[in-house]
């Protein structure tokens, strides 16, 4: 199993303007972690959406690399943003999956994947390009390759421990956020 924190600033070293949209709890405060930056669109109570706003943007965006990174609970419950996903084709966005199987903002009971729900395979069958899932923080050199440089859609489920991490939290104000992520978006 991979340790969350340690996985995610690995695959963001050196992330230049790849625009990240983390999933609610761990998964910002992971990113957070890794360090704040302009070009991270923190979704706090979005559960279920974060693929899907990640669509949003890749599509907007189309120049830009689009990473999203939500838990395993958040993908979960947005399920059929995969197929969304699979259906629009965007060759710039990847969804990193933080799988520890468990809900971990609600009290960490198992959820599916811990019942054998396979991400990757789910993602196949909606016509991403590629997918796979990783356990071991060598893989992560991998994974920031594709974050910057494979063709989309691809899917990454990390298995991760379900280990409780410190908060790192970074800016709560939704305005703030997103005027923030729009100034750094327009060209100077």
């Amino acid at each position: 199993m991979l340790d969350r924190r340690d996985f995610v600033r690995q695959i963001l070293i050196d992330r230049g303007d790849l625009l990240v949209v983390p999933g609610l709890g761990s998964a910002t405060y992971d990113v957070a972690a890794a360090g704040d930056h302009p070009l991270n669109f923190y979704l706090w109570g979005a559960m279920g959406g974060t693929a899907m706003i990640a669509l949003g943007l890749a599509l907007a965006q189309p120049g830009r690399r689009v990473v999203a990174i939500p838990g395993d609970g958040d993908l979960l419950m947005g399920i059929g943003s995969l197929a969304t996903i699979g259906v629009k084709q965007p060759k710039n966005l990847v969804v990193v999956v933080l799988d520890n199987a468990h809900y971990g903002e609600t009290g960490m009971q198992p959820s599916h994947t811990h019942a054998g729900i396979d991400f990757a395979a789910v993602a196949l069958g909606c016509r991403f390009k590629a997918a796979r899932t990783v356990s071991r923080i060598e893989e992560a050199a991998e994974v920031r390759k594709l974050l910057h440089s494979g063709e989309g859609p691809i899917l990454i489920n990390a298995k991760i421990s379900a280990e409780d991490t410190p908060r790192v939290l970074p800016l709560r104000d939704g305005h703030a956020i997103k005027q923030r992520f729009i100034e750094a978006l327009s060209p100077a």
